[in-house]
C-alpha cells in the first residue's frame, strides 16, 4: 500500500506539486530509507519482546503518517511525512513473514507463503487500481486509502493470538547466532537476489514504467493504475500456487526462472509502440514475481530458528527496503542522463546480475 496505491499517481504529483520526473521517485525513497536502518533492531525487539509489541504501534504509525500526506502543501513536507510513514511501514513486512514461520513448517510453510504472496499481490492489483481512480479527484486521495492500518491495528491488538518466542539466550550469543547464519553463501545469495528484485520492482516497473506509459501513450492515472493491477494479479495466482510448484521443482530454479523472464521483460519494453503489446510483459513480470519472492521468503525461513527469526529477517527486510530505496533514486539519475529507455535497459542488466546470483550462490 505505501508504493504501489501512490505509483499510478506519480506523474499528476510531479506536474501539481511542480516536480521533476528525476525527483518524484523521492516519493519511494522517503518511504523506504527508514526501513534500511530501522529494521534489524525491531527484529531484535520483536525476538526479545515479542511480535505484537512492535506490530501494533508500527501499524497506527503507518496508518496516521499516511493519512497526514493528504495534507502536506509542498513537496518536502510530503517527502518528511513519507519518512515517518516509512518508520511505522519499517517492521511489517518482516513481521508478517516471521509470523507466517512461527505458525507453520515444511510444505504447509511453502504453501502459506505463497498464500500470503497471493493476498499481497491482490491488494498490490486493487491499490494501483483504486489509487489510480482517487487520483482522477485530486493528486493526495490516495493517501487517505493508508486509513485502513489504524482497525488493523486494534484487530491484532484484540485477536491476534500467536506463539511468542521464549528467548532467554544473552543478547552477545543471540547476536553471534545470527551473524554466523548470515555468513552462509545461500543466504547472502538470497539478500542480493533480493536486492535486485526489487531495484527492478520499485526502480524500473513502479516507478518508470508509469512514467513510459504517461508520456509516451498518454494514459490517465486510472488506466496506468489498472495496467499495473493487471500483473499483480497474474502474482496473486503464481504464488496460490507455490505449494504445487515446490513439489515439482526446487525453490532455487523457480528463482532463477523468475530472473530469466525479467531480463526479457525488460529488455523488450524500449522496443513497444503499441499500447496492448504491453500484455505479454506485464502477465510475464506478474509470473515472475509470483514465484520468485514467496520462494526466497521461504528458503530465508527455513534458514532461521524460532528463537533469531525476526531478527533474521528484519535484515532481508532491511535488503528489501535498500532495493527500495535505491532502485527510484538510481533509475531517476539514468533517467537524467539517458533518458527513459535508459532506465529499462539498467533494469535489465539488473536481472542479468541476478541471474548470475542464482547461478553462483543460490543453487545447490
Amino acid at each position: 500500500m505505501g508504493v504501489s496505491s501512490i505509483a499510478p499517481a506519480l506523474p499528476k504529483m510531479a506536474n501539481v506539486l511542480e516536480v521533476s520526473n528525476e525527483r518524484i521517485g523521492l516519493l519511494i525513497t522517503a518511504f523506504t530509507i527508514p526501513g534500511m536502518f530501522l529494521t534489524p533492531f525491531l527484529g531484535v525487539f520483536a525476538d526479545r519482546i515479542g511480535r505484537k509489541v512492535i506490530l501494533v504501534p508500527s501499524l497506527f504509525i503507518f496508518g496516521i503518517a499516511g493519512t497526514a500526506c493528504a495534507f502536506a502543501t509542498d513537496f518536502t513536507w510530503l517527502l518528511i511525512l513519507r519518512f515517518i510513514q516509512g518508520i511505522g511501514g519499517a517492521s511489517l513486512g518482516a513481521l508478517n513473514v516471521t509470523l507466517i514461520g512461527d505458525l507453520y513448517e515444511g510444505n504447509r510453510r511453502a504453501t502459506a507463503m505463497g498464500y500470503n504472496g497471493s493476498i499481497l499481490s491482490v491488494g498490490t492489483a486493487a491499490y494501483p487500481a483504486i489509487g489510480g481512480g482517487l487520483a482522477l479527484l485530486g493528486w493526495f486521495y490516495p493517501f487517505f486509502l493508508t486509513l485502513i492500518a489504524i482497525p488493523v491495528g486494534l484487530f491484532v491488538l484484540a485477536k491476534l493470538d500467536n506463539p511468542e518466542p521464549d528467548n532467554h539466550q544473552n543478547i552477545k550469543s543471540y547476536l553471534g547466532d545470527i551473524l554466523n547464519a548470515l555468513k552462509s553463501k545461500t543466504v547472502i545469495g538470497l539478500f542480493a537476489a533480493n536486492f535486485l528484485t526489487f531495484i527492478i520492482l520499485y526502480g524500473g516497473y513502479l516507478t518508470y514504467f508509469p512514467i513510459l506509459l504517461d508520456e509516451q501513450f498518454s494514459k490517465s492515472s486510472l488506466v496506468i493504475g489498472i495496467m499495473l493491477s493487471g500483473s499483480s494479479l497474474i502474482t496473486a495466482f503464481a504464488s496460490s500456487q507455490l505449494g504445487n510448484l515446490t513439489r515439482r521443482f526446487a525453490e532455487s530454479t523457480l528463482i532463477i526462472t523468475a530472473a530469466f523472464l525479467y531480463f526479457g521483460v525488460f529488455l523488450s519494453i524500449p522496443f513497444i509502440e503499441n499500447i496492448w503489446l504491453f500484455t505479454l510483459p506485464i502477465i510475464v513480470f506478474g509470473f515472475a514475481q509470483g514465484i520468485n519472492i514467496p520462494s526466497i521468503l521461504n528458503l530465508l525461513t527455513h534458514q532461521a530458528p524460532k528463537e533469531y527469526r525476526a531478527a533474521f529477517l528484519s535484515v532481508n527486510w532491511t535488503i528489501i527496503r535498500s532495493g527500495q530505496a535505491v532502485g527510484p533514486f538510481l533509475l531517476g539519475l539514468v533517467y537524467g542522463a539517458f533518458g527513459l529507455n535508459g532506465t529499462f535497459w539498467i533494469s535489465s542488466t539488473a536481472a542479468l546480475c541476478f541471474i548470475a546470483v542464482g547461478f553462483l550462490m543460490i543453487r545447490p
